[in-house]
C-alpha cells in the first residue's frame, strides 16, 4: 500500500507538504498545481486515505441576534443550541461571537464563518478578507460568493393563501412585522409580507385594510394588531389571516378570544415556525414547521465541503416546511 512517504518521493515535494494537501489543511499556502499534481501522483500509486472524522478547527459562529430578539423569538435560541450541538458532535470547533462584542473580535485566522442575523456590508467585508468560507443561516447575504441555507418562507406563505382558498375563503388577511434595513435601519417589508401581496394582487384580492403590519414580531404586538383590526372592522373581518411568525398568531388569537370571537368558525389562522407553545395555546395554532436540525445540519455540510473539498461556488438551499395542522383552522379530510 502507497505511504505518505512514497507520494512525496515521486512528487518531488516534502513529506510535511503532502501530508498537509491531503488532509485538506486550509491553512496551508501552496498553488493550486501543487495541490492538484499531489493528489495525482497519490491517486496513481493508489493511496488511500485512513478514515476517520475530519476535525475542523476554529470556525467562527458569529450569532448577531441581540438579547431581546432571542427573548421575543425562540426561533434563534433554537438554531444556536441546535448548531453547536451538531458541531460538536461533528468535531466541528466553532467558536461563538455575540453582536455585542463587534466584528473587530472575530479571531484573523478564523478558517470559515456560520452567521445568524443581519451583518452590515462592512461586516461581510471584514469576514471575506479573513476567510473566503462563510455560510448564512436563515438569510441570504452576498449569494456570488457566500453559501446560504434558508427556510423557504415563500412557498409556505403562497402554500397557507391556497389552503384557505380551498377551503372556498374569498377575504384572507395578513399579520406581519416589518423587516429593516440594517445600514439605514429603515423599515423594510419581509419576505412574507411580500409574497402575500404579490399572490393577493395577481388574484385581485389585494385589500390593503386586510394587511396588519406591526414594528417587530411579538405577541404583544400581534395582540395589539389583532384588537385594532376588531375595533376598527367590527363584522367586517377577514375570514382567514395568514401570520408571519407564531409570536403574532399567539397575540391575536388571545384579543380574538378576549373579544369572544369563535376560532375557527369566524375567523382561521395560519402561522410559521412551530414553537413549542402552539399546541398549547386556545385553540392550539395551525402552523409551518421549520426544521431546525435540517437547516443547522445543511449550514455544517456547507461549512465542511469549503473546507475539505475547496468548493469554491456559492450554493444557497431552501429548507421546507412542514404544515401542522391543528384547531385554528378547520379541519379538512386529506389535508394531514
Amino acid at each position: 500500500m502507497a505511504t505518505i512517504r512514497d507520494i512525496a518521493q515521486k512528487s518531488g515535494f516534502s513529506i510535511a507538504t503532502v501530508s498537509r494537501v491531503l488532509n485538506n489543511d486550509v491553512n496551508l499556502s501552496v498553488s493550486e498545481d501543487t495541490r492538484d499534481k499531489i493528489k495525482a501522483v497519490a491517486e496513481s500509486l493508489g493511496y488511500k486515505k485512513k478514515q476517520g472524522v475530519t476535525q475542523l478547527n476554529n470556525v467562527a459562529f458569529l450569532y448577531w441576534i441581540s438579547n431581546e430578539e432571542e427573548l421575543e423569538d425562540v426561533f434563534f435560541k433554537g438554531i444556536r443550541t441546535e448548531l453547536e450541538k451538531q458541531a460538536k458532535q461533528r468535531k466541528i470547533e466553532l467558536v461563538r461571537y455575540h453582536i455585542d462584542d463587534g466584528i473587530e473580535k472575530v479571531d484573523k485566522n478564523s478558517t470559515a464563518f456560520i452567521a445568524i442575523g443581519k451583518l452590515t456590508e462592512r461586516e461581510i467585508k471584514y469576514l471575506e478578507e479573513i476567510t473566503p468560507h462563510g455560510v448564512f443561516l436563515n438569510t441570504r447575504r452576498d449569494p456570488h460568493n457566500l453559501d446560504s441555507v434558508l427556510p423557504d418562507l415563500k412557498l409556505m406563505t403562497e402554500y397557507m393563501i391556497q389552503f384557505f382558498e380551498g377551503l372556498g375563503y374569498e377575504r384572507i388577511g395578513f399579520i406581519g412585522a416589518d423587516d429593516y434595513d440594517v445600514e439605514t435601519h429603515e423599515p423594510i417589508p419581509q419576505l412574507r409580507e411580500i409574497t402575500f401581496r404579490n399572490y393577493q394582487r395577481e388574484q385581485n384580492n389585494l385589500k390593503e385594510e386586510d394587511i396588519l403590519i406591526v414594528p417587530a414580531s411579538t405577541v404583544k404586538n400581534g395582540y395589539k394588531a389583532a384588537m385594532k383590526a376588531i375595533e376598527e372592522m367590527g363584522d367586517d373581518l377577514p375570514e382567514a389571516f395568514v401570520v408571519a411568525t407564531d409570536p403574532l398568531a399567539i397575540g391575536a388569537l388571545q384579543a380574538f378570544n378576549e373579544m369572544q370571537i369563535p376560532i375557527p368558525q369566524r375567523v382561521a389562522f395560519f402561522s410559521i415556525n412551530n414553537i413549542s407553545v402552539t399546541k398549547y395555546v386556545s385553540p392550539p395554532l395551525t402552523t409551518f414547521h421549520i426544521d431546525i436540525p435540517t437547516l443547522c445540519e445543511t449550514g455544517l455540510d456547507l461549512v465542511e465541503e469549503r473546507l475539505t473539498k475547496n468548493r469554491t461556488t456559492a450554493k444557497t438551499v431552501y429548507i421546507q416546511g412542514k404544515p401542522i395542522f391543528r384547531k385554528s383552522t378547520p379541519s379538512i379530510e386529506g389535508k394531514k
